[in-house]
């Protein structure tokens, strides 16, 4: 199943062109005409590509075709980018509540501010985000670290207590990774 939605708005001979060669592609084609433009229905799908005319406000992933001739394979080329760039950042952007992880920069970030992270530390965070339940000091020894659980645990504790001194002084938030007696876990706010 396709999970990519190209997009070309008020371009009839673009979409007739694309339409002809649709199953060689990994997208789904979708022809939207001007007239019937609904933000929310093309804002609400997830992998998205725009093909216009001109730039239609409200909308970042947009490829706009305003010369003429042009080459259909490069074309054909630069939707593919778009859309692998598109899937690139998707997955390296995690969605921390009101924070946002980059794990390509190793920066978590909020609207107002971004703190750089030690590669241990967006891993620490990652693998806690990805937790359903709380998680023990020995899960993060093996998890993280790579290391049997019968090692010390002064050494995660060191890295957890020091990754929420940071966010605190940073953020100004002192719960973001919470401790309970299951474990730690982030605080989606």
């Amino acid at each position: 199943m396709k999970n990519q939605n190209l997009v070309i708005y008020d371009f009839n001979i673009i979409y007739d062109l694309l339409k002809e060669i649709e199953d060689f592609f990994n997208f789904n084609l979708i022809k939207i005409e001007k007239s019937k433009l609904d933000d929310q229905k093309i804002k609400n799908q997830e992998n998205y590509l725009i093909i216009s005319k001109k730039e239609i406000a409200g909308f970042d992933n947009q490829i706009i075709i305003n010369q003429f001739p042009l080459e259909i394979t490069k074309l054909i080329e630069n939707i593919n980018i778009k859309f692998l760039k598109k899937i690139y950042n998707q997955q390296s952007e995690i969605n921390l509540g009101s924070y946002k992880l980059n794990l390509n920069s190793r920066k978590i970030f909020n609207e107002n501010n971004s703190l750089d992270l030690t590669e241990r530390e967006a891993n620490i965070i990652v693998f806690i985000n990805k937790s359903k339940k709380p998680v023990k000091i020995s899960q993060l020894q093996i998890q993280v670290w790579g290391h049997n659980s019968k090692l010390e645990t002064h050494t995660v504790e060191t890295h957890i207590y020091r990754l929420r001194t940071k966010i605190s002084k940073n953020f100004k938030d002192n719960n973001f990774i919470i401790s309970t007696k299951e474990g730690y876990s982030i605080l989606k706010k």
